[in-house]
């Protein structure tokens, strides 16, 4: 195994889920804001899961996003 190629992988698919993860949720409050499903002070509850197939691995974090 090439560890160097390996580590570049990872953090290749972990940088473009977080960039496009960050816009996709930053374009739907948006909306939500425009449309007035969302005052603006709410606190949003949010779950991401890493699965990888092949492996044993099946990561669930959860955190707040919180507007104010």
């Amino acid at each position: 195994m090439n560890q160097d190629a390996f580590q570049h992988s990872i953090r290749k698919l972990l940088k473009t889920v977080g960039v496009t993860t960050q816009q996709r949720i930053e374009q739907a409050v948006q909306e939500a804001l425009d449309e007035g499903r969302l005052q603006g002070d709410e606190s949003l509850p949010a779950s991401v899961r890493v699965q990888v197939n092949g492996l044993d691995l099946d990561l669930t974090f959860e955190e707040d996003i919180t507007l104010e």
